[in-house]
């Protein structure tokens, strides 16, 4: 006996452990470079780049007393750049101070010159202290929601969440302690400072940047107008994205439902998947192999009749493709057509654990479940028919079909009863007839030592075999003659319901459809528009949909609770920050500014929403407050220190305050680049994620520079006013 194992579930495990660890190393490398970069000083971006394997070593730790798994969704939406955040803000500044307050440290004895690195070390951290632990604070705070949601997006989702509360709480805890003593040990305390690329890079951009600045200034009105135009914008092309559920991810192998005509034999259900198998082996050299189910097996874990086979086809490797086909989907079409030449079958085309996903989900394995409930089964199969006629030309739309519940060949017996009555005979006897005659009556039991077995009395299988044996059976009479069962009783043949399926009670057929090509969203959008304006239905009957469709309609539900409850959290911390509302509000502004980034790199990129991309909207909206902090706390220190004019303010913190500022947004964006831009098994899942982050922090990072300035001019204006 051989066992051969067909479909290596491993094989797809170990591709998606590959492309988090590629992105992972990737994702610390690009960071690391950043860092070093635009820090300028390379033993200071050293410092912050320690923090990174300690983070990691940190989360992995947490995630083995709390039993989370290490896969794709766990550690897929570690981004380096948003854990390292404090510690760049932090390094950063004792970097700026040390080479500012470098006078006071020439003529100074080795002892001496330490300790008063020390106390700067000292001072610093604690200045920066607030803005960096209230930032990391409020991107641990904004991950909290996505552990409220449940069913399979809960599932998904919530290792993902709380990897990442542990890696940044572990960055919390190093920017405490760790980050100030490395920094205070080991940055230079050479005291001169020669100009490096560093500089001469930030030199560059602020050339750039403070005429744009002083031009936005001048015209105050017409930079807020042209944001808020940009965000309505925003909204617009955001309301008119397609949507779906979660990206699917490409297995690497296929999974095709064949149904032929119902009650066809096993044969004849053998015969034609091995026509099948034939066809595709011969005109597909990227199939490796193919192996057929049919039907259900001992332990019905997947329930199928005879007539239905699945064909799961193992796929070769990509860089092993022909080169004629991009991806599945197309080789699927491509497969489809040559199957179509077999007629009378229904093909389904899609990918094993996908298939078996939606069908686990919502009784379907399609991606879209249509389902019309009523009573009466002939009128759920015609409507069914009608539906799929009114549908079929939607472009996107594949593998479209219907359940079958009705047209089971039966032979029925109606029995004549004046016929019966004439010869004398009784029903419930010829009932008994037939039934031992056809199915088996036991006659006697057998032992065999202390087992026992029925022995059951039939026909044998000749007189057995087809409709005239049924109708030539002889029937007894109480003369002791014998009559044909025709002649009391019409035996014919009659279409039978097939199943007979309930969903609450109430009885269903199911339409399901697979989408190629398009989003669900616009697709189930589309086919509601054709069914309202000419599909009616008759009294007691009604359409839902199922499928991915129920899925993200139920997630989006979850996510516009979490979400709006994120951003109460963020302007809660946001005011206990800095003690004034308006200060607060003026930070959050950086939200709706980071969504307009968002939305349109989905957009470009092509890409509907997704669940995918709404926990990257989340994630955004924490990390886009980071720079309004950083910016605004600086000023308010600059109004301690003695300049009282807020334009000065401006002017001089902004200055100051744009390497932090560019650094933030370059390591919390550049590290989401790899799994952005990622082609191997698994990222399809990460990549609006990622996108929405990158796309989010580019125009946050740029309007947080142009438009908080402005509003925070026009506050302080207005507070002298009122006084």
């Amino acid at each position: 006996v051989y066992i051969n194992g067909f479909l290596e579930r491993s094989e797809l495990v170990g591709k998606t452990t590959f492309t988090v660890a590629e992105n992972l190393i990737l994702g610390c490398l690009i960071v690391i470079f950043v860092v070093v970069l635009l820090l300028g000083n390379w033993r200071s971006g050293l410092v912050v780049a320690s923090v990174i394997p300690l983070c990691l070593l940190f989360a992995i730790s947490f995630m083995n007393i709390f039993g989370i798994d290490a896969n794709l969704m766990s550690l897929g939406a570690i981004d380096f750049g948003i854990i390292i955040d404090g510690a760049v803000i932090i390094v950063e500044f004792i970097a700026f101070q040390i080479v500012n307050k470098s006078s006071h440290l020439v003529g100074l004895d080795k002892k001496e010159r330490q300790f008063e690195i020390d106390q700067i070390t000292y001072k610093s951290a604690s200045k920066m202290m607030n803005s960096a632990v209230f930032g990391q604070l409020i991107i641990l705070i904004v991950f909290i929601p996505i552990l409220s949601l449940s069913g399979v997006e809960g599932k998904m989702f919530k290792p993902m969440a709380q990897t990442v509360a542990f890696a940044i709480l572990g960055a919390f805890i190093l920017s405490l302690t760790y980050v100030p003593m490395m920094s205070a040990m080991f940055l230079s305390k050479n005291t001169e400072h020669k100009t490096n690329f560093s500089d001469k890079m930030m030199a560059w951009f602020e050339k750039i940047y403070t005429p744009f600045l002083d031009r936005a200034l001048r015209f105050k009105k017409a930079v807020l107008a042209i944001s808020l135009a940009m965000f309505v914008f925003a909204i617009i092309v955001f309301q008119n994205m397609g949507g779906e559920f979660i990206p699917t991810i490409e297995e690497g192998d296929l999974a095709i439902n064949a149904t032929i005509m119902t009650g066809s034999s096993l044969s004849q259900m053998v015969k034609t998947t091995t026509e099948y198998e034939k066809i595709l082996k011969a005109k597909f050299p990227e199939i490796k192999t193919i192996v057929t189910k049919i039907g259900s097996g001992e332990i019905p874990t997947d329930p199928m009749p005879i007539e239905s086979g699945d064909l799961i086809i193992v796929l070769k490797d990509k860089k092993e493709w022909s080169g004629k086909y991009r991806n599945w989907e197309e080789l699927a079409n491509a497969m489809k057509e040559e199957m179509e030449v077999i007629p009378g079958a229904n093909i389904e085309i899609s990918q094993p654990i996908q298939m078996r996903f939606n069908e686990l989900m919502t009784g379907s394995r399609s991606d879209i479940a249509i389902k019309i409930f009523g009573d009466d089964l002939e009128i759920l199969d015609s409507k069914a028919s009608e539906l799929i006629s009114k549908i079929k030309s939607i472009d996107g739309i594949g593998d479209l079909k219907a359940d079958k519940v009705t047209g089971l060949p039966q032979i029925t017996i109606k029995y004549d009863y004046n016929k019966i009555a004439l010869y004398g005979l009784n029903i419930s006897d010829i009932n008994q007839i037939i039934r031992s005659s056809f199915a088996g009556e036991s006659a006697g039991k057998i032992y065999d030592e202390s087992k026992r077995f029925d022995v059951v009395v039939r026909m044998d299988e000749d007189n057995r075999a087809d409709i005239t044996d049924v109708s030539n059976l002889f029937i007894p009479l109480p003369n002791g003659q014998q009559v044909p069962l025709s002649q009391v009783a019409t035996v014919d043949y009659e279409q039978g319901p097939v199943q007979v399926v309930r969903e609450d009670g109430k009885r269903r057929i199911t339409v399901g459809l697979n989408v190629r090509g398009r989003d669900i969203k616009t697709v189930v959008e589309e086919i509601q528009q054709k069914l309202d304006k000419n599909f009616k239905l008759p009294a007691g009957y009604y359409v839902t949909y199922g499928g991915q469709f129920e899925n993200l309609v139920e997630a989006t539900k979850r996510l516009s609770i979490a979400l709006p409850i994120a951003l109460s959290l963020i302007l809660i911390l946001l005011y206990f920050t800095f003690k004034s509302y308006k200060q607060a509000l003026l930070i959050f502004t950086a939200i709706p500014l980071s969504a307009i980034g968002g939305v349109f790199a989905l957009s470009l990129r092509g890409m509907p929403f997704s669940i995918s991309a709404g926990i990257g909207f989340i994630a955004l909206f924490g990390i886009a407050v980071l720079n309004g902090i950083v910016l605004i706390s600086y000023f308010n220190q600059l109004k301690t220190e003695g300049i009282l004019d807020p334009l000065q303010r401006i002017l001089v913190g902004t200055k100051t305050r744009l390497r932090p500022v560019l650094m933030t947004a370059a390591v919390a964006s550049l590290g989401f680049l790899p799994m952005a831009l990622s082609t191997s098994g698994g990222a399809e899942v990460q990549k609006p994620l990622a996108t929405v982050v990158i796309g989010g922090l580019f125009s946050a990072t740029l309007l947080t520079l142009i438009v908080l300035p402005i509003l925070y001019l026009m506050l302080e204006r207005l507070k002298r006013k009122e006084r």
